[in-house]
C-alpha cells in the first residue's frame, strides 16, 4: 500500500542537522521501530515538504532526503526573541523559579490564544528573555529512515484528529492516554 492522503503511516528515522564545512552532522532525533513516528498522512500533522518526500512510498521502503531550512522551520530570526516582564511569571506574588529557568522550554499563550513554546535565555531582575524560534530554525533537516507501516486509518484515528484538544495540545490531538504516557508532552487534559 502506498503512502497517500488519509493513510496511517509509521516511520523509523534518524534526523541529522549540521555537517556543513566539514563538520560532523549531529543526530538530533530518532524514531525507532519500537517507538516510531505515527501520523495520518495529508492531515496537516507534519511539515508539507516532509510529506511530499514520503508520498508514494510503500511499506518497507527506505528514504534519505534533506529539507532545506526554508522548507522546514525557516531561518532563525531575532524578531522571535522577546524580553518579557518578569512579573508575568509570578504565582501568588512570587517568581516561579521552579519552572522558569535558563534553557527551560516554557509553554506560553499569545493574546489571541495561540500556543507558543519558548526557551528561557536569560533572567534578570526585571525581565525574562525568551527565544520563540523553533529549536530547529535555521537548520537543514536530513532524514534517513524506513517506512514501517502503511494502512487505512481507522475511524477512531480520524475522529481523534478532528476532536478539539482541551489543553493547548500540540501533537496528540487530544487522543493520548496519560496512563500509557504522552509522547508529545502536549499538555492536553489527558496528560495533565
Amino acid at each position: 500500500m502506498k503512502i497517500e492522503d488519509k493513510k496511517f503511516v509509521a516511520l523509523s528515522y534518524d534526523l541529522y542537522v549540521g555537517g556543513e564545512e566539514g563538520s560532523e552532522p549531529e543526530l538530533m532525533e530518532q524514531a525507532t521501530a519500537e517507538r516510531p513516528l505515527t501520523f495520518v498522512f495529508g492531515m496537516g500533522m507534519m511539515l508539507e515538504a516532509f510529506e511530499a518526500q514520503l508520498k508514494g512510498l510503500n511499506q518497507g521502503d527506505s528514504f534519505d532526503f534533506v529539507l532545506p531550512c526554508a522548507q522546514a522551520y525557516g531561518e532563525y530570526t531575532e524578531e522571535h526573541v522577546a524580553q518579557l516582564p518578569k512579573n508575568i511569571f509570578e504565582i501568588d506574588g512570587k517568581f516561579d523559579s521552579e519552572h522558569i529557568a535558563v534553557d527551560q522550554m516554557v509553554p506560553m499563550m499569545t493574546a489571541d490564544g495561540q500556543r507558543l513554546d519558548g526557551i528561557v535565555m536569560e533572567i534578570t531582575d526585571e525581565h525574562v528573555k525568551m527565544d520563540f524560534n523553533h529549536p530547529l530554525a535555521g537548520e537543514d533537516l536530513h532524514f534517513i529512515g524506513k517506512v514501517l507501516e502503511v494502512r487505512e486509518s481507522t475511524d477512531e484515528e480520524m475522529e481523534q484528529l478532528l476532536r478539539p484538544c482541551q489543553g493547548g495540545c500540540q501533537g496528540c490531538q487530544g487522543g493520548c492516554n496519560k496512563d500509557e504516557g504522552c509522547p508529545s508532552n502536549c499538555g492536553c487534559d489527558n496528560c495533565d
